[in-house]
């Protein structure tokens, strides 16, 4: 079935049209344009959620890029709704010297389709998860085979010393590129040049939010941006792409409390009260937790401020009842935890350090004290039964019950299995030769609608639960229960969601089906709305949060 083409710009008002390529200067050539793929194809249907988390990582190369001179830009084709084909015009017609994509399985096939129709004066540069966990299969992809450097880990000084000059390469730790007479991958480095792999985190400039095409952003009567506390993570969740064990180059570490309260004070100059801190860390260590609070306390940030963090349910089961009465008053608005299963052979199987009567317990707390609670869950693990899945079904139901009367509120994001590579889950299941690489690698967009997700369990009026979801799945059979079976379990699990999320996530559109007939003409700007809003709380210059360290 041939393609649609997607509606020309030019079709649009000039006030409607998107700024695409955010944070560069499109008078003079652009040293590098740093490229976040569409999950999918928009172009073969429009996206119909408003709002993606924004790409923080690129943000902070890009901005780490400029404070040494570069001109740089940042195209996030999701946050757009950017069809493939459209994205690689958009990045030809900008002409670029580099450009850079960050791999993630689900999107890497988009990334692929991209860089194969990049002009050949375009270098084309390769990070994130994906090409940590796969540079050789990456590398030798005919696809991408003009990438001149693909760099494993954190970037951000690395990125610029190739933007000075690519031949530095051979110099620099944990880059790769494919050797144009062997055709084989080859590493660069040297001595003294380590320090690269591990920036520090306290000296890199703040994120110049010139470069986040939807951040911040008005949520709630509040205008709220996204922040990252620390690197790395010391958990080893066998299904996480951000488990210890899958990440060896990464040294975990945190900023400095006061570093991120600089941050939140100059954000606040802008008019952000409300901030969403998305590593893994913020609330998963109680050193952490303590550094954090007493900074938090002593800045009255709680005052003026809410914030919402992820969590560990093993370390909140251990924190006091004053420690959580200290999170409620410096302003925590909402805790994600990963729960994953009702089933404590499942947990045991991941690695969790968990079992349910603990997620009771954290999720009674945090709720009694007015914090509300997120929580995140994964049906269809391998080896999982539908006797486990109606387990985990059952927990959900009950912490509904068990918070529905006190003053926090308990929600749910569900997720249907997938593989990532690199992880432990991913080297369990090839370790059974039972599967290829590509087989687990097979995700495709499914519709919840399709297989009977439009399921609502009596939402509030105020928050109808939205009428599509999506999310990705491996093709591959590798759980007990059927793909068919886990979709309408997953539709079903849904009170008070807002209609964003992670890309990949389960995602409330928001709209109604005649609404959704009707995108293909008007998805170029449902972007712009959710900007809109937040530009009526913005001044009209963003250099305020333009590369201002903390000192």
């Amino acid at each position: 079935m041939p393609t649609p083409p997607e509606p020309p710009l030019s079709n649009l008002p000039s006030d409607t049209r998107p700024a695409l390529i955010t944070g560069a200067d499109l008078g003079r050539r652009i040293d590098a344009l740093f490229v976040n793929a569409p999950l999918r194809d928009y172009a073969q249907r429009p996206r119909v959620n408003d709002f993606t988390l924004p790409v923080l990582g690129m943000g902070y190369l890009a901005t780490y890029a400029a404070s040494r001179g570069f001109n740089v830009g940042v195209l996030d084709a999701e946050a757009h709704g950017l069809g493939i084909d459209r994205t690689a015009r958009i990045i030809n017609d900008a002409a670029p010297r580099w450009a850079g994509f960050n791999l993630l399985a689900p999107t890497y096939e988009s990334s692929a389709r991209i860089a194969t129709s990049l002009d050949p004066g375009i270098k084309i540069m390769l990070g994130g998860h994906q090409a940590k966990a796969m540079p050789t299969e990456i590398l030798t992809d005919p696809r991408i085979s003009r990438c001149a450097a693909l760099v494993l880990g954190e970037g951000e000084t690395r990125v610029a010393e190739l933007l000075t000059d690519d031949r530095a390469r051979a110099g620099l730790p944990g880059v790769m590129w494919l050797d144009p007479i062997m055709t084989t991958p080859v590493a660069g480095g040297g001595s003294g040049n380590s320090h690269h792999l591990a920036p520090d985190i306290n000296g890199l400039p703040f994120v110049d939010r010139g470069y986040l095409a939807q951040d911040p952003h008005c949520e709630a009567g509040r205008l709220e941006a996204n922040m990252v506390g620390a690197r790395g993570c010391p958990y080893n969740c066998s299904f996480c792409g951000a488990a210890v064990s899958a990440n060896p180059d990464i040294t975990i570490r945190t900023r400095d409390p006061y570093n991120i309260v600089a941050e939140m004070q100059q954000l606040r100059e802008i008019g952000v009260t409300a901030f969403r801190f998305v590593d893994d860390l913020f609330l998963g260590a109680r050193r952490v937790i303590d550094h954090m609070m007493a900074a938090f306390t002593t800045e009255g940030i709680g005052d003026w401020a809410v914030w919402d963090a992820t969590g560990r349910i093993n370390v909140l089961h251990r924190i006091t009842d004053d420690t959580l009465d200290i999170l409620a008053d410096s302003g925590l608005r909402e805790v994600a935890l990963g729960i994953e299963s009702g089933s404590e052979r499942m947990l045991k199987l991941i690695d969790k350090r968990i079992d349910p009567s603990m997620t009771h317990s954290v999720v009674r707390r945090l709720t009694e004290r007015g914090i509300n609670v997120k929580g995140y869950f994964i049906l269809g693990f391998p080896t999982e039964t539908c006797q486990e899945i109606d387990t985990t079904i059952r927990l959900v139901h009950d912490l509904w019950e068990l918070t529905d009367p006190l003053p926090g509120r308990f929600r749910v994001s569900a997720f249907e299995y997938r593989p990532y590579p690199g992880t432990p889950d991913w080297h369990r299941l090839m370790a059974t030769g039972r599967y290829t690489a590509d087989q687990l690698l097979n995700y495709t967009a499914v519709d919840l609608t399709d297989a009977g997700g439009r399921v609502e369990v009596e939402p509030p009026p105020a928050a109808k639960l939205a009428p599509e979801f999506r999310l990705l799945r491996a093709r591959s059979v590798i759980a007990e229960v059927p793909h068919d079976e886990v979709c309408p379990l997953l539709g079903g699990q849904r009170r008070y969601e807002h209609p964003i999320g992670l890309p990949g996530e389960i995602l409330g559109s928001g709209e109604s089906e005649e609404e959704f007939a009707d995108a293909q003409l008007h998805h170029v700007s449902r972007a712009q709305r959710s900007r809109r809003a937040s530009d009526e709380l913005l001044p009209r210059d963003l250099g305020g949060v333009r590369q201002r360290g903390y000192a």
